[in-house]
């Protein structure tokens, strides 16, 4: 018993098979890893560590005890066990229910869970804690017990934001390219942001209450969810940095189901420039560790002809 609950997927498993084109019969992903691990040899020579792998599920996007807490010598893994497996159990049926969304709506509803799996997920990988750690350090504390507990107590913090943007659920079943995952899933993308921003250095992203910022949440090899403020759907010529109206978190949001937008089938060209929106957001060298991972290795290499990112909306 003392093993279980140890090695902590900050990714899924089963977000992560949603990358499959069939999940029962293959159980693999290549994964890129942006910083390559070293290695001396015999002659104490330094050689790089190969960039791509293929690697099972239970080896990527995880490390062991990230979510165990400490209490006087007594390790806790209720964080695991119960707090993201309660998430993690709603969250999947969420992103099934988010990947198969149609029109006419069929009266089902998992909004809630939705947005509740997706601002957690942003908070739980290795880029999410080192923010916390820097929100805690504000506070006088910078122990584990506490940037985990501050994890726990803003589960909610960007569902009130999200739920009043603009809906878009993006399909690329007629691209020959398809979605990739990372080990920070819920990407924020902001076109005046670049890698070495402020609002990008180190764990940072763009705050999504910023007019020109977009949620990119891939839901699956052929979908994706794009989130973007109504402001700016609105007036895609404003300040990008400005803050859109009413950008409090914590408090009461509606949204209208229906006004979800489907049907968006992306060329090749824009769902390269998604991807690239993707990478951006992960290649700032100042940042931590940076993983992807994708079912063919082909979907590594850089795209050409390439200048400039837009998010469709």
């Amino acid at each position: 018993m003392s093993g279980e609950y140890k090695n902590n997927h900050y990714t899924p498993i089963w977000y992560q098979k949603r990358f499959l084109p069939d999940p029962s019969s293959e159980h693999e992903l290549y994964y890129l890893s942006l910083k390559p691990p070293q290695f001396i040899d015999g002659k104490g020579k330094t050689h790089i560590g190969n960039a791509v792998r293929k690697l099972g599920f239970k080896h990527c996007f995880a490390e062991e005890d990230l979510y165990t807490t400490n209490f006087y010598g007594v390790e806790l893994k209720t964080i695991e066990q119960l707090f993201f497996g309660k998430i993690d159990a709603r969250g999947k049926a969420a992103v099934e229910w988010c990947a198969s969304f149609s029109h006419p709506w069929d009266g089902s509803n998992c909004i809630n869970d939705l947005l509740l799996y997706m601002s957690t997920q942003k908070l739980r990988t290795p880029k999410g804690l080192a923010w916390l750690r820097d929100q805690a350090s504000k506070l006088g504390r910078q122990d584990k017990n506490s940037i985990l507990a501050l994890m726990t107590s803003l589960r909610q913090l960007y569902g009130s934001i999200w739920m009043e943007c603009v809906w878009l659920i993006a399909d690329a079943s007629k691209s020959d390219t398809k979605f990739i995952v990372s080990d920070h899933p819920v990407t924020i993308y902001n076109r005046r942001c670049g890698p070495r921003s402020q609002w990008c250095r180190e764990y940072n992203d763009p705050d999504i209450r910023l007019h020109a910022s977009h949620t990119l949440f891939p839901l699956s090899l052929d979908k994706i969810l794009i989130l973007t403020n109504l402001s700016w759907v609105r007036n895609p010529y404003q300040n990008e940095l400005e803050m859109r109206p009413n950008p409090i978190f914590f408090r009461g949001a509606i949204m209208k189901i229906t006004d979800i937008q489907t049907l968006r089938y992306l060329s090749e060209e824009e769902y390269v420039k998604l991807i690239l929106s993707s990478k951006v957001a992960h290649t700032d060298t100042l940042q931590r560790r940076k993983r992807i991972g994708c079912i063919r290795r082909d979907m590594f290499q850089n795209q050409t002809g390439i200048t400039t990112v837009t998010v469709i909306y």
